[in-house]
């Protein structure tokens, strides 16, 4: 590809009037302001740098091609060459994607943080261990990256699994990360309670929520909620079995329910509440506005639906596939202790393959 200089200059005369706007005294006083500031211009500084990385490549390239094609050269030179010349296209490659990558036009909600609601589908209490294995993946990797989670709700099974489980998740890139989760996730294997040994398969649901950052994002009238209040019956010692601290909310037009008893304060569980409730929401209309927009829809691999089955786990052969990209693992051991990298990266590849055709008119 060629670099347009005209285009990387308007980027780079616009990183620096961020750096300008930020450095004024006060430019912190709007912090939603402050933070889109900041998110632009890493955006651009990160465009800026992958653009010079990959103008570095193409000359080192250049420059082995002159070697490669220069009949005097000494053998040895050449041999080194030869081999370099694979290393650096395999690495100009990449650049490229990564660079074509951020010059898409970046999506609002890839910065923010989520929700996530885990849900035991088919298999009784085989598919609420799936659950809570799944649950436990998701945190290991957020530890992993430093992120943090906090479980909002949760509704446990007799064998120590999750029924239910909602958990925000916060850091960096977060729903950019997690967005391809979303979908119906099937697990096949000797359950626990099996005792002739035979496989069994059982499924779980997972959604994954942009939250959103202000409430007033999406309009909840008072008179649009029924609220419930009741003694939560999750761990927090006596006070919280014993007060009304947990909370209900009902959202009359949608049907939407959204409970929450983790914390002590029952202020505290209703901004919890109104948090996931607002997300919900917030997804409802994102879900409402793709089916209008089929075609889109169909070029998207986040796209969220929660009724396709996107992935299977395969005990018995260690196995992971995710059936969107056709992808394939035997390191099932590995990703279920939170290392899901590789599964993500090529989703994220895939993704961006596909935005990048339907934007130049040429989808396959």
């Amino acid at each position: 590809m060629e670099l347009d200089p005209a285009y990387f200059k308007q980027v780079a005369a616009r990183a620096e009037e961020l750096e300008q706007t930020m450095s004024v005294p006060g430019a912190a006083a709007d912090p939603r302001t402050f933070k889109e500031l900041v998110r632009e211009h890493q955006r651009l500084r990160d465009l800026l740098q992958a653009a010079a990385d990959f103008g570095r490549l193409r000359q080192m390239l250049a420059g082995n091609a002159e070697l490669l094609a220069d009949g005097a050269a000494d053998p040895e030179l050449m041999e080194i060459a030869r081999t370099e010349k694979t290393e650096l296209e395999a690495r100009q490659a990449a650049a490229e994607r990564r660079l074509l990558a951020l010059m898409l036009p970046p999506d609002p909600e890839d910065s923010r943080d989520t929700i996530m609601e885990i849900r035991a589908g088919t298999g009784g209490e085989e598919a609420a261990l799936f659950a809570g294995d799944l649950f436990r993946m998701y945190s290991k990797f957020a530890d992993a990256r430093g992120w943090k989670t906090q479980i909002i709700d949760v509704a446990t099974s007799d064998l120590g699994g999750y029924k239910e489980i909602v958990f925000s998740v916060e850091g960096t890139d977060v729903y950019k990360t997690l967005r391809y989760e979303s979908g119906g996730h099937r697990v096949q294997r000797v359950p626990e309670t099996e005792a002739q040994g035979r496989i069994h398969t059982s499924a779980a649901t997972v959604a994954v929520l942009p939250e959103v950052e202000e409430i007033s994002e999406v309009e909840i009238k008072p008179e649009d909620l029924r609220v419930d209040l009741f003694c939560a019956s999750g761990p927090g010692g006596q006070k919280v079995n014993k007060t009304e601290s947990a909370i209900r909310l009902t959202h009359l037009p949608t049907g939407l329910v959204v409970a929450c008893q983790d914390e002590r304060s029952q202020n505290r569980n209703r901004e919890k509440a109104m948090k996931v409730l607002a997300a919900r929401l917030l997804d409802l209309k994102r879900q409402q506005d793709s089916a209008k927009l089929a075609s889109e829809r169909k070029s998207q691999i986040g796209s969220g639906d929660r009724s396709e089955r996107i992935r299977t786990y395969n005990f018995p052969q260690n196995r992971l596939t995710d059936h969107r990209i056709n992808l394939t693992l035997y390191s099932l051991d590995q990703i279920l202790e939170g290392q899901l990298d590789e599964v993500i990266g090529a989703l994220q590849a895939r993704d961006i393959e596909l935005r990048l055709a339907a934007q130049t008119g040429s989808a396959r």
